[in-house]
This record gives C-alpha cells, sequence and structure tokens, in this order.
C-alpha cells in the first residue's frame, strides 16, 4: 500500500473548503466549544459567545443542507421549523 501524504490526497480529491468543513464539521464544532469554554474561564464571555456564534451557524447551515437534501430527493420526514 503506498503512502500518500495529506496534501495529495487533497489534491487528488480536489475539494472544495465547503466540502472539507462538512466532512469535518463535528471535529470543528468541537473545537470552537473547547476554545469558547476556555475563553468563558479566562473571563473572555464575549470572545466566547462569538465562537458559539460561528459554531450554531455553522450548524444550522448544515441543517438547512440536509433539509434541502432529503427534500430534493423526497425523503420521509417531517418538515423542520426552528
Amino acid at each position: 500500500m503506498d503512502d500518500v501524504s495529506i496534501e495529495q490526497a487533497s489534491e487528488q480529491a480536489s475539494e472544495s473548503a465547503g466540502e472539507v468543513a462538512e466532512l469535518y464539521l463535528g471535529n470543528i464544532l468541537y473545537a470552537l466549544e473547547v476554545t469558547a469554554v476556555s475563553l468563558e474561564q479566562e473571563g473572555k464571555g464575549q470572545d466566547a459567545a462569538f465562537y458559539r456564534g460561528v459554531a450554531r451557524k455553522l450548524a444550522q447551515a448544515h441543517g438547512a443542507a440536509k433539509r434541502r437534501s432529503a427534500g430534493a430527493s423526497g425523503g420521509p420526514g417531517e418538515r423542520v421549523v426552528l
């Protein structure tokens, strides 16, 4: 089995930033929350709120894309209104 670097694999897949972010969304959301918790402990509540806002925006965008995808494919499920 050939060893392939992350850079080579990325080039071969030619993924967009959005595709990579979607693939690692759970990790990104976790990292944002760890950052927010750390900032809160340092007494930087506004900074923590900013990072939580970024995480919320990413999670909402992902959910909206999933709902659009399910609707376009005629998949089962109820319509979710936030």
